[in-house]
């Protein structure tokens, strides 16, 4: 503070203290200007939210429903980095373009309206360059909500990180709210053309009743969905993205009807699904999320045979929609531990289920998907993760998970036809297998060596191992 210079003299304490005053009434008029009858600072936000951000590439032909098989960016991605960490994920998505999903707030995107009518896109802008520098497909999932949107205060200063706070649904009052934010992010990025409404009805919970408030959520679903087939109506939209818990088939919330070895529905999800199926608006296709682990943490009866649950799930919810098209916004395999972290396994056991778990689910159904990408900020390896941090300049790296979602992806894109080969039966006990025209791809699910007959041809696998065979024609 010695800039203040109250020993210097009275002329130099007299001009010191009128600039001070100057300072401070400045600052009065920057935080007035900054800040709107409704309270909150603006500060960092403009009005135009909707005004279209950078060169969309729009495509040629109109959206369809499925976008196939792809990842979430999440709290870190490489957006951010080093420059040639950020370019080489670039180039290598750019060489097998894939859908990337994010999130409107949280996640790695900032508070979008922090005052009503007041949008900060920056985050997001930056998340969906670098879906188009990579040549992606992109997909938004509207959650989270501004806090003056679920009761907290408005202003682009006391925006609540809290995971509370973030999961906290908008009060009904705001709805509409919720709404016209969607209907401004589907005009600022005319080439999102597919939206999931909100994220495993967070801030949906019917206390007093112990269930889901499905009954909200479907009305501001459906208000979501009028908004953006307003702005565009071959804009695609789904929901409702409800976790398809599975329990201890003894649990007092267990279905009854609904079961397998992997476990019980939770007959609670059940329901909420079954209402928002009933009411809805509309929907284009889909979305659900969920573990092949019950919510005790057991992979019944172990965990490749537990992600038969997805095969399950996803039939049920087929015929339950009349068919229409669906995708798993999340899925998984490894059970976190307390720090909600997936490191317990070997990288080659956990592609090994996740391989597996993708099988299932596209044996369900399931036609789109999307990894949820555990990157880190920093460090020289991520456990689980499709490239290295780029927080470096040897940043950014593929992984091994990144060659089985890119593999996946191209090899069983929509449309693909699923087709059956043989497997010697001493075999089957021991591989999972998902073949198309082209492909087949088989998992070894022991932590030991095997030779295997698929599709007529006799091979070797390592402990784990993942192995991609071409059909031989005829």
């Amino acid at each position: 503070m010695g800039r203040h210079g109250w020993d210097s003299g009275a002329w130099r304490w007299r001009f010191t203290a009128l600039l001070g005053v100057g300072a401070a009434v400045l600052a009065l008029v920057v935080t007035l200007v900054n800040t709107l009858p409704g309270g909150g600072s603006t500060a960092g936000t403009t009005p135009d939210g909707a005004k279209v951000h950078g060169t969309p590439a729009r495509p040629a032909e109109r959206p369809g429903p499925e976008v196939g098989w792809g990842f979430t960016h999440t709290q870190f991605s490489a957006d951010e980095g080093a420059a040639e960490a950020v370019r080489r994920v670039e180039d290598t998505l750019g060489g097998r373009p894939l859908p990337q999903n994010q999130a409107i707030m949280g996640w790695g995107a900032d508070n979008p309206e922090p005052v009503k009518g007041r949008y900060d896109f920056t985050a997001l802008d930056r998340r969906i360059d670098f879906v188009r520098a990579s040549h992606g497909t992109p997909v938004i999932t509207l959650c989270c909500s501004p806090d003056w949107m679920k009761g907290g205060k408005a202003g682009a200063d006391n925006t609540d990180w809290t995971q509370s706070a973030l999961e906290t649904a908008p009060r009904p009052e705001h709805y509409a709210d919720f709404a016209a934010l969607a209907a401004t992010v589907a005009r600022r990025y005319p080439d999102v053309r597919h939206f999931v409404v909100w994220n495993e009805f967070k801030g949906f919970w019917n206390d007093a009743e112990a269930r889901w408030d499905y009954e909200g959520y479907t009305r501001m679903y459906n208000l979501v969905y009028r908004a953006l087939k307003k702005v565009d109506p071959d804009i695609q939209v789904g929901g409702p993205y409800l976790v398809m818990d599975s329990l201890d088939p003894r649990s007092a919330d267990a279905s009854r009807t609904f079961t397998g070895p992997w476990g019980a529905m939770d007959q609670r999800v059940l329901d909420a699904f079954t209402y928002w199926n009933r009411n809805k608006a509309g929907a284009d296709f889909v979305v659900v999320d969920g573990s092949s682990y019950t919510n005790d943490d057991e992979l019944l009866p172990d965990e490749f045979a537990a992600t038969d649950k997805f095969t399950a799930v996803g039939r049920w919810v087929r015929q339950q929609t009349g068919g229409l098209p669906l995708w798993w916004a999340e899925y998984y395999v490894e059970p976190a531990d307390a720090n909600d972290e997936r490191k317990g396994w070997s990288e080659a056991r956990r592609v090994a289920v996740q391989a597996a778990g993708l099988i299932a689910l596209a044996k369900g159904g399931a036609t789109s998907g999307f990894y949820w990408n555990p990157e880190k900020e920093q460090g020289a390896s991520c456990a689980g993760c499709l490239w290295t941090p780029t927080d470096r300049a040897s940043g950014g790296q593929r992984l091994p998970m990144y060659d089985l979602v890119s593999r996946f992806s191209e090899a069983f894109a929509p449309g693909t036809r699923q087709r059956t080969v043989p497997v010697a039966p001493d075999d089957v006990p021991n591989v999972r297998v998902l073949a198309s025209d082209r492909t087949v791809l088989v998992v070894n699910t022991l932590g030991r060596p095997i030779s295997a007959q698929v599709d007529g041809q006799r091979f070797d696998m390592q402990a784990y191992e993942v192995k991609w065979l071409t059909r031989r024609a005829g």
